[in-house]
């Protein structure tokens, strides 16, 4: 396995990241367990996960499956970088009942917080990371609530999620003003198929010293060999994918990637991977396994080298946005 910083920190992490969105919903404990055990053999130190995984009435049960993983001992936790995510609303009804357990008042936070810490079964997170914008409370709040959780020792480091390029600028503005590090990570859907992050997000990122995870890596599935698997089965694609394939410019573009990939010998979910881990600014892709067969698949990524002809290749069935403000004006 290959390791780099975390954004500008001197964290070290793996260029994967284990995402564990599966784990619970999709993924029982003891196959979610081995497939973290697979992940930390591998050499797999990042492990993202976030409160609202498991979603519905079991919202939380992802983190409790980490929890009783870690608390399985062998040094687990001391091996793992864990990064959870805090705003969406983990109260015991709507939103308009609970009105202060979701988004990133100082109060949810330090909530939510304290809910994660004993659903992981740790005394510390890593790396805390706003799920989403909150447009009604002021990053001076947010950061007085991260400086007090940092003092306490509860999280060391802050990231971002799904934020565009001019909150990642204030927020870092914000902190820098109250002398904070301010956010060190962001993680945003970035893809081939899906590239608009490469306008705004991923420069501001680079800017700030922020690392780059990447989400939904393979566009829920779309990259990951869906036309082949159509032959192979007879089975149609579902989902995301379905949606897109349902687009026949799409399809043919697909078809372009899938074949190219082909003529060179290489598994189309793994070359996704690997370009992912050629972009400037990327730390490591999530990856969220629901078998451990499906994680040595993307383990191989980290060591595939795709030649330029590849690069060239995929840049032409799939163009980026090109930078701001030059992809929508002069």
């Amino acid at each position: 396995m290959e390791y780099t910083q975390l954004g500008r920190t001197g964290l070290k992490v793996s260029r994967l990241v284990l995402g564990t969105m599966n784990f619970g919903p999709q993924t029982d404990e003891p196959t979610s367990h081995a497939i973290m055990d697979a992940a930390l053999d591998a050499g797999v130190n990042f492990f993202d996960t976030a409160n609202v995984y498991g979603w519905g009435e079991d919202k939380g049960r992802t983190e409790e499956i980490i929890g009783s993983w870690f608390a399985q001992g062998g040094g687990r936790r001391d091996k793992t970088v864990i990064a959870t995510k805090v705003y969406g609303n983990m109260g015991g009804g709507d939103g308009e009942r609970w009105p202060n357990h979701d988004k990133l008042s100082a109060v949810n936070i330090r909530r939510a917080v304290d809910a994660s810490l004993k659903r992981l079964r740790t005394d510390h997170i890593d790396l805390y990371q706003f799920h989403h914008i909150d447009r009604r409370t002021p990053f001076e709040e947010i950061w007085q609530a991260i400086d007090v959780l940092i003092q306490q020792g509860k999280i060391l480091y802050a990231g971002s999620s799904n934020f565009p390029g001019y909150k990642i600028a204030q927020a870092n503005e914000a902190a820098a003003r109250r002398g904070m590090v301010g956010l060190v990570s962001e993680q945003c859907l970035y893809n081939l198929a899906e590239r608009r992050a490469e306008m705004e997000v991923i420069p501001a990122a680079e800017e700030y010293g922020l690392g780059v995870i990447p989400w939904s890596p393979l566009h829920g599935g779309l990259l990951g060999g869906v036309l082949k698997k159509e032959g192979r089965s007879g089975r149609s694609a579902s989902g995301r994918s379905a949606d897109a394939l349902a687009v026949t410019s799409v399809r043919a573009q697909v078809q372009a990637y899938e074949d190219l990939l082909d003529k060179h010998g290489l598994e189309p979910g793994e070359a996704a991977l690997a370009w992912l881990l050629t972009r400037p600014g990327v730390t490591g892709p999530i990856v969220g396994p629901r078998t451990p067969e499906q994680l040595e698949s993307a383990l191989r990524a980290v060591e595939l080298e795709l030649t330029e002809e590849v690069l060239t290749g995929l840049d032409e069935i799939f163009p980026g946005p090109g930078p701001s403000p030059e992809a929508f004006a002069w």
